[in-house]
């Protein structure tokens, strides 16, 4: 089948690609073969409005079948770093060359160490098709950047992890003052060694809660015996799927080691499975983040698909 590509075009393509990673999660069995629908939001809301990851009109190409039908998706996720999403029933090798030519030639970065133009593309370790074929067109897989889905199956109990004492674990509470406690938790963890002056305030998270997906009451938190916000954790979850998975996760540095992280996670998980969730997922650790490993190891029952950036510089140089 003739597949047809073009740019991302209109706010109706972002509808359609949400639906498209839903139905092309559900046909690879609740494996991240390719993202989730809430990365997406999280990309468009956070990645690109706050972050300046990225624009969807410039960073996102549409494969269609002769019917309209979406059958893969090229997108970045910061300049330079490519992910294929593709349904399974529509993958072929010409396809993949195909996409990997769209992000050499349209998706390319310029990377912040070395100056050079760049190209990062990620692939699942077990994906010998895209492996082989990033291998022979001059990548280089980058053991570093590994990243690993864990994934918990909710039929199994959720762990019991009580908050420690004088720490309640709620939802978020709706105003301001809440809004610019949660931002201020969510900086000490993200940028523990990075002087208080660069914090630049808490409106960013706005953004946020305007991805389709976002829910308050998903977003659990943990408050110390001062009233401050300790720990974080924001949950979300897929109706359509029946899957939820956690971003960010964080705790401030001087709450570290206290269980919390484990705490909010776990209360996530319980409301999600009440509303009907199936698995609960988290991305990270590995290679690219070892000290989210024990953490999530002990919250997540199993590793479900591990995805590693293959780096290629488009300059012609090694």
């Amino acid at each position: 089948m003739k597949l047809t590509m073009r740019r991302y075009e209109r706010e109706d393509d972002f509808w359609a690609i949400r639906q498209f990673l839903r139905d092309v999660y559900l046909r690879n069995g609740r494996t991240e073969h390719s993202w989730q629908t809430a990365r997406f939001d999280y990309w468009r809301w956070h990645g690109i409005m706050n972050m300046g990851d990225g624009n969807l009109e410039t960073d996102v190409f549409l494969w269609e079948t002769p019917g309209g039908q979406l059958a893969a998706v090229a997108n970045c996720e910061g300049r330079g770093h490519v992910f294929l999403q593709v349904d399974p029933r529509f993958r072929t090798l010409d396809l993949e060359e195909e996409m990997l030519d769209v992000a050499e030639r349209s998706l390319g970065g310029i990377g912040k160490a070395s100056g050079r133009p760049f190209v990062n593309v990620w692939a699942q370790d077990d994906d010998l098709m895209r492996t082989e074929l990033l291998a022979r067109r001059g990548h280089t897989r980058r053991a570093e950047w590994q990243q690993i889905e864990r994934v918990r199956d909710l039929a199994l109990p959720i762990p019991d992890v009580p908050g420690p004492e004088g720490y309640t674990i709620r939802a978020m509470k709706a105003d301001d003052q809440e809004l610019a406690s949660r931002s201020w938790a969510s900086w000490r963890a993200f940028h523990p060694d990075e002087p208080n002056d660069k914090y630049e305030g808490w409106e960013w998270q706005r953004n946020v809660h305007k991805a389709p997906m976002y829910r308050r009451d998903l977003d659990i938190i943990a408050e110390a015996p001062s009233g401050e916000i300790a720990a974080f954790a924001t949950a979300w979850y897929d109706d359509a799927t029946r899957a939820c998975t956690f971003e960010p996760v964080g705790t401030a540095p001087e709450y570290q080691r206290r269980g919390l992280a484990k705490a909010v996670i776990a209360e996530g998980m319980r409301r999600a499975k009440e509303m009907g969730a199936l698995v609960a997922t988290v991305g990270g650790g590995g290679e690219s983040n070892p000290p989210a490993e024990p953490l999530y190891a002990c919250m997540f029952s199993k590793e479900g698909v591990s995805a590693t950036g293959w780096l290629k510089y488009l300059d012609g140089k090694p």
